[in-house]
């Protein structure tokens, strides 16, 4: 691994990045409308859910308002990395193969990318967590941050999987917004899990342990270790096979 080839990677992939205004005004403009929303759909009244990574008999109390805007936060920020990480994986692929065949190696364009990709989550995961405070005040508020980053990172693996897989933009948008839309966006939310059928389920989802990171520390002093650990193994699992995947599809030009 070459430092310097690693570090024009990791400019000109920023550089590109931010030729796309599109996608920059995106990643601020998006969490802005789905709290602004839910600001004007929800109430203050008081319901009961579990919190699921600590134990199925521990409820707690809170406005439905603050429950809602977690997980929409949540969403947003898990949608937006899956989004950008499926973009970073599949544009320019012919160019990244002609950077192979000029010297670079297929893994120094991949850490480069990472890079950027876990930049931009670590900004977007801290802003959408800042924007909380608008409306109220986590008990933990860097831990509730984690966990959108957290999320972030997994989904932004996810995102790098799918993009390793399907050649296609459309196909790969389906499957991001399908898992985004039934897991963090619907299941995970405590207010369902509280009466679901089948809790095993819900807890294999990517979303599980970065939301539980969040919800548990926004209301409550529990431990958050159990799910940290979760989350990490999580989005582990899913870069390791999508950088593998990635490999093999450079190394005939390495």
């Amino acid at each position: 691994m070459r430092l310097n080839h690693l570090k024009i990677g990791w400019i000109m992939t920023t550089k590109e990045l931010i030729r796309k205004k599109i996608i920059l005004i995106l990643l601020f403009v998006i969490p802005t409308v789905f709290y602004t929303i839910t600001r004007i759909t929800t109430t203050n009244n008081l319901i009961p859910f579990r919190l699921a990574s600590v134990s199925e008999e521990t409820f707690l109390w809170i406005p439905q308002r603050q429950v809602a805007l977690i997980f929409i936060g949540l969403a947003a920020v898990g949608l937006l990395s899956s989004f950008l990480a499926l973009n970073l994986i599949q544009r320019s692929t012919e160019v990244n193969r002609r950077i192979i065949i000029c010297g670079y190696r297929s893994q120094e364009i991949a850490l480069s990318k990472l890079l950027v990709l876990f930049c931009v989550i670590i900004l977007v995961g801290f802003y959408v967590a800042a924007m909380l405070l608008v409306f109220f005040k986590p008990i933990h508020f860097l831990q509730v941050a984690y966990g959108f980053i957290m999320v972030g990172f997994v989904y932004g693996c996810y995102g790098l999987l799918v993009g390793a897989v399907l050649k296609g933009e459309l196909e790969g948008i389906l499957f991001i917004v399908l898992l985004a839309n039934i897991d963090v966006g619907w299941l995970q939310n405590p207010i369902f899990y509280a009466e679901a059928l089948n809790k095993t389920v819900i807890r294999t989802l990517p979303a599980f342990y970065p939301s539980q990171i969040s919800i548990i520390s926004a209301f409550s002093d529990h431990s958050i270790m159990g799910s940290v650990l979760g989350g990490a193994a999580y989005g582990c699992l899913f870069l390791f096979i999508a950088l593998l995947l990635y490999w093999l599809k450079m190394r005939k030009h390495n």
